[in-house]
């Protein structure tokens, strides 16, 4: 893994720009874009992508099925587990940190000292870097919200789509299912078609009307495609015909509605069959129910199946729980770790079935951690029998010494996630 103190060093800098209130605004992203020559003007075909759960995995799926079909592909993605380079890749590579270092000094620099905040610049240069490497497509995929997000100054992308909608960061998106969704619809352009994955009436409503409202065709799942686990394999149908696929390789009932958005999004891009069976059988996307086998933590309990994933609001938790209820049985136990932005008992309790029991743990060099203590007692809400630890470790320790052959998931926190890959290797 190449050096990256010299871009730690300069994204900490960055975070000095940040303004005193974050007012929800796309002004501080075009002054910084005009200075810049406007580098958004000049990027590949872009494919935009929204939604409360599941768009990361579909942008990884939407990327290796155009990789298989020989395109070349930049994505943007966020937040990063391990490595700021992971947000930014480069015709299919990640940024390297010389370019990284030299992308962030010209960011800093065309800035100017003005107030901008850490996501607004990191994407900028982005965007940056985008415009200047040949590429064929640019999947972008929304940091949060969509109508005011900072990646959604593109005006003409080649599509746009919308993963299934729930209700999260009600602070800065509104409280209620079709406020959110009506933020996620903020994406939609004029004229251009926009894939709709799974969502609750009152959220598809507020979607479909932006779309009318703008002329902008909507592909929407159980309209104009469907798709459905069958015999082991999973079958799609759209208005040209009918693929008979194997199940996605990431793990989860819930990879089957991601893999029917990516699919929708592959056809209308003029893919073929093959492509679309390398979208569900080539993904990778980390810390998305992944089973760590290797490196320290891993070797600590020999005979514990270890699971990692970084879900954190209710719709994760019941992906999570709807994915543990398929495997085999075994005795389950978690080690959550969780922000205190999150609702933590609407998280735990789809939970709660399938646990034995939970240990709860703060997120190490996190300010926003939720204390364990919490954690523990928002378990113990949700029914779950619950005590804390020091460390992930320190419970890894624990329940192997209890139940050595246990399976244990490590849950609650992208940035936990993050954490448990650095640590883990």
């Amino acid at each position: 893994m190449p050096d990256s103190t010299g871009s730690d060093a300069i994204l900490e800098r960055m975070m000095s720009f940040h303004p005193k209130i974050i007012d929800l605004t796309l002004d501080r992203v075009h002054r910084l874009l005009a200075a810049l020559g406007h580098p958004e003007r000049s990027l590949p075909p872009v494919i935009h992508l929204a939604g409360t759960n599941g768009k990361g995995s579909t942008q990884a799926m939407i990327r290796a099925g155009l990789e298989a079909s020989g395109a070349k592909v930049h994505a943007y993605t966020s937040p990063h587990l391990a490595r700021f380079h992971e947000r930014i890749r480069l015709a299919g590579e990640l940024i390297s940190e010389p370019a990284l270092m030299a992308l962030l000094d010209e960011c800093i620099a065309a800035n100017g000292g003005e107030p901008i905040t850490f996501f607004e610049i990191t994407t900028v240069a982005a965007m940056l870097a985008f415009s200047r490497v040949k590429a064929d497509f640019t999947l972008l995929e929304v940091g949060l919200g969509g109508r005011l997000d900072a990646t959604n100054v593109v005006e003409q992308p080649r599509l746009t789509i919308i993963t299934p909608v729930s209700v999260d960061h009600q602070q800065y998106l509104g409280e209620t299912l079709p406020e959110i969704a009506g933020e996620k619809a903020g994406i939609i352009k004029r004229g251009v078609p926009v894939v709709v994955g799974p969502q609750e009436e009152a959220g598809l409503a507020v979607i479909e009307a932006r779309a009318a409202r703008l002329g902008a065709p909507v592909i929407a799942f159980g309209q104009h495609w469907q798709i459905a686990e069958e015999r082991g394999r999973m079958v799609y149908q759209d208005e040209n015909g009918l693929l008979d696929l194997p199940l996605p390789n990431l793990p989860g009932p819930h990879q089957i509605q991601n893999a029917g958005a990516a699919i929708a999004a592959l056809r209308l891009l003029g893919r073929d069959e093959a492509a679309c069976e390398a979208a569900v059988t080539q993904a990778v996307w980390p810390a998305r129910m992944q089973r760590l086998t290797q490196g320290p933590l891993a070797a600590s309990a020999p005979g514990i199946e270890l699971w990692l994933d970084g879900g954190h609001n209710p719709a994760g938790g019941d992906a999570v729980a709807a994915t543990l209820a398929r495997m085999p049985a075994r005795d389950t136990y978690a080690i959550c770790g969780m922000l205190n932005t999150k609702d933590v008992t609407g998280y735990m309790r789809p939970l709660a079935p399938g646990l034995r029991r939970l240990i709860a743990v703060e997120i190490p060099g996190e300010p926003n951690t939720l204390p364990a203590t919490a954690t523990r007692d928002a378990a113990a809400n949700a029914g779950i029998p619950a005590a804390v630890a020091g460390s992930v470790q320190a419970a890894l320790d624990e329940i192997a010494a209890r139940a050595p052959e246990a399976r244990v998931l490590i849950c609650g926190s992208l940035y936990l996630a993050g954490q448990i890959l650095k640590e883990n290797g």
